[in-house]
């Protein structure tokens, strides 16, 4: 069983689209950055960068005690590796595993170090900050419309962005659901219109964005008795 420590962001949607594809069995446990969840010392403990996704994994690999990870990346990857799914695993794979395996990471990468950061700045300049900086503001729209253009050039030859549906993918996705708060328009992009549009049909990703809706409406209303998915019984997790 995994715990999953969630809330409803792009990085949070990550994990539980990955899950929903695995059909691995998890339990949300909300860490509501609004209220300052993110904060508190046990959820420190497992995620001390205070920041979400963590999980913790009671049935590891190595059959040992259980494990936590911090970072949506490192999670994505932990969970392929644990399952098999998801990215390339035969390094010595005559067919290109290796090549294959090392665009996945490439792109993930990409998303983690590029994607992510700069809609992030743009979602927080044009939305967030106090001061509207037509600078600021401008320079992480265009640099965001820039990444939009290069998952576009890499997609123009393939249906998912290293060949088969990957964490690549899984990575990006959210990111890109926001399209309209960041300024863009994805009539400008059509491999990567066609892509979203592919990914956002996939029952994993459907099930995945559900859960996030009942758990922002019963954030909203709770006084509203909690679906029994969502479980945030205290717990002892030993990092």
């Amino acid at each position: 069983m995994i715990d999953l420590y969630y809330w409803t962001t792009p990085n949070g949607h990550k994990i539980t689209i990955f899950l929903e594809e695995a059909g691995l069995q998890y339990t949300i446990i909300p860490v509501n950055i609004g209220a300052g969840d993110q904060f508190k010392p046990e959820f420190l403990k497992i995620s001390p960068n205070n920041r979400i996704p963590a999980l913790v994994d009671h049935e590891p690999a190595d059959g040992g005690a259980p494990i936590s990870v911090f970072e949506s990346g490192a999670i994505l990857l932990y969970l392929a590796e644990k399952t098999g799914k998801l990215i390339p695993q035969d390094l010595r794979d005559a067919s290109g595993g290796l090549r294959q395996r090392t665009q996945v990471l490439e792109w993930l990468f990409w998303q983690m170090g590029g994607l992510g950061p700069m809609a992030g700045q743009n979602h927080h300049f044009s939305a967030y900050a106090p001061e509207k900086i037509e600078y600021a503001i401008n320079r992480y729209v265009n640099e965001t419309g820039r990444l939009y253009g290069v998952l576009n050039k890499q997609l123009a030859d393939r249906e998912f962005v290293a060949g088969d549906y990957s964490i690549a993918d899984i990575a990006a996705y959210p990111w890109i659901v926001p399209y309209e708060r960041q300024s863009q328009n994805l009539e400008d992009f059509p491999h990567l219109k066609r892509w979203f549009e592919a990914i956002k049909a996939r029952p994993a990703t459907i099930r995945a964005y559900e859960k996030a809706e009942a758990l922002q409406t019963q954030a909203l209303d709770p006084d509203k008795s909690r679906d029994l998915l969502f479980n945030q019984s205290a717990k002892t997790i030993q990092p």
